[in-house]
């Protein structure tokens, strides 16, 4: 499949296939969301490199998340995700004053019971660092009209802001809703996963700045096997609920350059469950558009050319 253009299905090279000869081992990110604090040290780093502008200076009310997505200038976003566990077998138990619990599976509510240990559900934090997933397929690069968007020999996929027109056609084609038009400027802009600190021999600055190794830079394929191995520890330990997320290469964008390791669905972090291309149908678009439009002109052809010849038989 090397040397063709793919828009859907697996793609083992997605570099040469953009044009580079020799390209170096594909490389991306692979977070752990299960080692994550919510330091921002990644948005700080990433805003500091990239000279990104400020945003987000206000707490939403809602969690300690203050910049609330991804966007135009937030390159990597933290949530915050409060969750409370459920209690065993279904059961909800209402903390009140002094240690003390009211059931409603008790007759009238009774409450001046001591909750048992390990009965009541458990509040934990969920933390991830979202950032652009650099798809095998990458839909923001196949509508870009002017190729401010371009696959780089890293397998990366980078916005020339001095290329952008501002159009906004890789707004809506992004499955992930990563990419936005900056108001005020109008053009694009989204992570390049540090394109010039690649160049250098150096690592992205988020991954760089991480202090638990949530954030892990290096060849996709090692770093694949690395989730894998940490998914199996995880669920050793009694984690049932940890999964890998855009690492599939049979996944609806061809795998993501940029994967993660969840502990829930991934819904719950603010992702689509089954990411899909969005010009993975255009072959066939334009084959239906195509039927269309020949058969519009051969109606029109008809049109004319049916009462051409009845008025010649009439003539005769």
């Amino acid at each position: 499949m090397t040397g063709r253009h793919l828009l859907s299905g697996p793609e083992p090279d997605p570099a040469r296939d953009a044009g580079h000869a020799e390209p170096p081992p594909r490389v991306g990110f692979f977070t752990d969301t299960s080692v994550c604090i919510g330091c921002k040290a990644c948005e700080v780093a990433c805003k500091e490199w990239n000279a990104i502008p400020e945003d987000g200076l206000s707490l939403t009310g809602m969690s300690y998340d203050n910049t609330q997505g991804l966007g135009a200038s937030t390159w990597r976003h933290v949530a915050f995700i409060e969750q409370q566990t459920p209690a065993p077998d279904g059961r909800t138990q209402l903390p009140v004053l002094d240690g003390q619990f009211t059931s409603p599976s008790e007759p009238d509510g009774v409450a001046g019971q001591s909750a048992p240990p390990g009965e009541a559900g458990e509040l934990r934090w969920l933390m991830s660092s979202d950032v652009c997933k650099h798809c095998t397929h990458a839909a923001c690069l196949d509508v870009c009209p002017t190729g401010s968007l371009f696959r780089t020999e890293f397998g990366t996929v980078v916005v020339q802001e001095d290329i952008c027109n501002g159009c906004g056609y890789c707004v809506p084609a992004c499955p992930y809703g990563v990419i936005e038009q900056r108001p005020g400027d109008g053009r694009a802009f989204k992570c390049t996963l540090c394109y010039d600190r690649l160049g250098a021999g150096q690592e992205p600055a988020c991954a760089k700045a991480c202090p638990t190794q949530s954030i892990q830079f290096g060849p996709l394929e090692e770093l694949r096997e690395r989730a894998a191995l940490r998914v199996g520890q995880l669920r050793e330990s009694g984690v049932a609920g940890a999964r890998l997320y855009g690492h599939e290469d049979h996944d609806g964008v061809g795998g993501d350059g940029a994967f993660f390791l969840l502990l829930d669905e991934p819904e719950v972090y603010g992702l689509p469950p089954a990411p899909v291309v969005t010009t993975r149908d255009l072959p066939a678009m334009w084959k239906h558009a195509g039927t269309a439009a020949l058969a519009l002109l051969g109606g029109m052809a008809a049109s004319f050319a049916l009462p051409a010849i009845a008025r010649r038989r009439y003539s005769r």
